[in-house]
């Protein structure tokens, strides 16, 4: 994955976050039950946090292992669909079966991370200035 492609998913993904946020704080507040907007506020977290992330990859892509690189992108992005995407679902339609799909979120998350980690262990470091 190209590096403009990843700062562009992490902005909208930021984007997109400001804006559940708002909506979970102002228009859920009076549908749905405190323990429900918990829920959705760390759906938010996390796709804040992963966002960010994301835009810490691409600063540090030219030092990164390449296609591990991009592997640790596809899991992170996958972990935001699964994990925050199936609590945002969770809430919104009360159907408590969606809560299943998040912990493979989850893994996609610890997966992308561990492979941005390897990707750093793999890539290159060297100080262009000596």
């Amino acid at each position: 994955m190209r590096t403009r492609t990843v700062v562009v998913c992490a902005s909208l993904l930021l984007m997109l976050g400001v804006g559940t946020g708002a909506f979970g704080a102002h228009g859920l507040r009076t549908y749905v039950p405190a323990d429900m907007l918990a829920v959705w506020q760390t759906a938010v977290l996390y796709q804040f946090v992963h966002a960010l992330g994301l835009l810490g990859v691409a600063a540090l892509r030219p030092r990164l292992h390449h296609r591990l690189c991009s592997a640790s992108v596809g899991f992170m992005l996958a972990g935001v669909a699964l994990f925050s995407g199936s609590l945002y679902a969770l809430v919104l339609t009360g159907t408590r079966g969606l809560g299943a799909i998040t912990p493979f979120g989850g893994v996609c998350f610890m997966v992308g991370w561990l492979l941005l980690t390897l990707a750093a262990i793999r890539g290159s470091w060297e100080d262009p200035i000596r």
